[in-house]
């Protein structure tokens, strides 16, 4: 009896628990910025609990002022000002596209250089998105699965993320958060905006170090 042939089996890399906490970060920031958080999000934000001690004293402060103003926002509230600050009437006060805050040219656009770098990664948008390349929740969710993996990827090397991450992210992101935090009318979004700043410099100084 001749024995059966041997089957490779492909085994998936998990995400390290640090590199899993950053796609969360990463997760939410998408969510965050691709629409206003429903009564659902908003309870499971008011109910989640402290950075633990040892993590960034910035990142745990803003963090507890969001859980804080989670538990005391209302969803239609949280409608009104996502609409005010990022939809608006005519003119958005403030853009998600990450081209706006490296005073991008029509030529050379970021979009185009996104793009190829979403092909070579072998990543690309769902049929069913209809924002350009170069809007921010879009790549924070690429950063996202960069991080932790999924969909039957690994999760991607230091290297690759770092690549990604100061071509496509690292200007663009304080100057976004910047200008949430000081728009007119940002209140939630404001809590929202310094998570994302104080998250948004230890992942630079992080990269900066690798």
């Amino acid at each position: 009896m001749n024995a059966p042939a041997a089957v490779p089996v492909l085994v998936r890399r998990s995400a390290a628990p640090e590199d899993a906490a950053r796609a969360d970060f990463y997760a939410l920031l998408a969510r965050l910025f691709t629409a206003p958080p429903d009564s659902s999000l908003l309870a499971s934000l008011a109910a989640a609990g402290p950075i633990p001690s040892g993590g960034d004293p910035d990142l745990a402060r803003a963090w507890q002022a969001l859980v804080d103003a989670s538990s005391a926002m209302d969803a239609d509230a949280a409608i009104d000002e996502f609409e005010t600050l990022f939809v608006g009437t005519g003119k958005a006060p403030v853009s998600l596209y990450a081209g706006h805050y490296l005073g991008a040219p029509a030529i050379d656009h970021p979009r185009v250089r996104i793009m190829n770098d979403l092909a070579k990664l072998g990543l690309g948008r769902p049929g069913t998105v209809t924002e350009p390349e170069d809007h921010l929740a879009g790549l924070f969710e690429v950063m996202r699965v960069l991080a932790a993996g999924g969909a039957g990827r690994d999760p991607a090397p230091l290297a690759v993320q770092k690549e990604f991450h100061q071509a496509h992210l690292e200007a663009a992101m304080a100057k976004f958060f910047a200008a949430v935090a000081s728009a007119p009318g940002s209140n939630y979004y404001r809590r929202v905006a310094a998570v994302g700043a104080a998250f948004a410099a230890l992942e630079t100084e992080s990269f900066r170090l690798e």
